[in-house]
């Protein structure tokens, strides 16, 4: 269970590397953009991994729920 929660601790504090949403944390990203992934496929690798998440977590609703993990606040990285 320990591994779940540092995937998941782990997911909701990456940070985008690239495109129009760069250096926001995945959790912040905004659905319709995780939607569009869901439609043209995620990336392959750990992060398509962690959009896929965080895709499925928005999806359900469960965003608000997990905010209070966001570290990235904390680091000087906007959340936008």
């Amino acid at each position: 269970m320990l591994a779940d929660q540092q995937a998941l601790l782990a997911a909701v504090n990456q940070i985008m590397p690239f495109g129009k949403y760069s250096g926001r944390p995945l959790l912040k990203l905004p659905e319709p953009y995780l939607v569009w992934f869901k439609s043209k496929g995620f990336p392959a690798g750990k992060l398509g991994q962690q959009l896929e998440l965080i895709y499925e977590i928005k999806l359900n609703g469960l965003e608000g729920m997990l905010e209070p993990l966001l570290t990235s606040s904390r680091l000087g990285i906007p959340a936008h």
